[in-house]
């Protein structure tokens, strides 16, 4: 029963931020999934809402999902990314840890999920968001016009302090979202978006994406489907 509750809350928060996208907008967005007990993650990033890479903790390392990502071109640029999302895995894996014990939750399962990414509107208005979400509620998201972060719970004001106590998190987001992540989305618009871009994110956090031809595939309701099943397993 438990496990059936947060499945359908992770489904639900998907459903939320996972919207088809206006003609007039554009969106380049990721989400990770820690789930305990146990050793769970998944990573997956879209664009315009379509699925356009993948990550887990079975297969441990970041796979393209769209034909017109050329893996063969740079494996080393693959090799890099999979490293970065390790650590990503790891940094969410020790929060989502932290985060149960401010509420004092010792065991069951539970969930901590970041979604983060930016819009970019036909008429050049940008914007940007860092949410975090325990167990399917929502818990932390930055300001980017404070460059603060605020929290949704009175447990969260402990991550909310530490975070803030050195200011990283919140200068590097928003540098970020607001510069690096709308750079990279544009690339997409651009008049000579039919050439093949090689996806990579650089150290900064930066992500740059490829696209060849205009043509997309639903992967996004692919890994719908199979989070589905993967919380449906752990049930039974």
């Amino acid at each position: 029963m438990e496990v059936s509750r947060v499945s359908m809350k992770v489904l639900l928060f998907l459903v939320i931020i996972f919207p088809q996208t206006s003609a007039d907008t554009h969106t380049l967005q990721f989400l990770y999934t820690a789930l305990t007990p146990g050793e769970n993650f998944t990573a997956v990033g879209l664009l315009d809402g379509e699925q356009i890479v993948y990550y887990d903790v079975n297969i441990r390392k970041m796979i393209p999902t769209s034909e017109w990502i050329d893996v063969a071109d740079d494996r080393d640029v693959w090799k890099t990314q999979t490293q970065l999302m390790q650590s990503d895995q790891e940094n969410l894996k020790q929060l989502l840890l932290t985060v149960m014990k401010d509420f004092k939750h010792t065991e069951g399962v539970h969930t901590l999920q970041r979604i983060y990414g930016c819009e970019l509107d036909d008429d050049g208005t940008a914007r940007g968001y860092d949410q975090y979400r325990y167990d399917g509620e929502h818990f932390l998201s930055l300001d980017l016009k404070t460059g603060t972060w605020i929290a949704a719970k009175d447990k969260a004001e402990i991550t909310k302090e530490k975070w803030e106590s050195t200011g990283h998190h919140a200068k590097y987001g928003k540098r970020y979202l607001e510069e690096e992540c709308i750079k990279q989305l544009k690339k997409f618009l651009a008049p000579q978006n039919n050439r093949m871009w090689i996806w990579a994110r650089t150290e900064s956090g930066g992500v740059d994406l490829g696209r060849h031809g205009n043509s997309w595939s639903p992967h996004h309701l692919h890994y719908l489907c199979c989070w589905s099943s993967h919380l449906d397993e752990k049930k039974e």
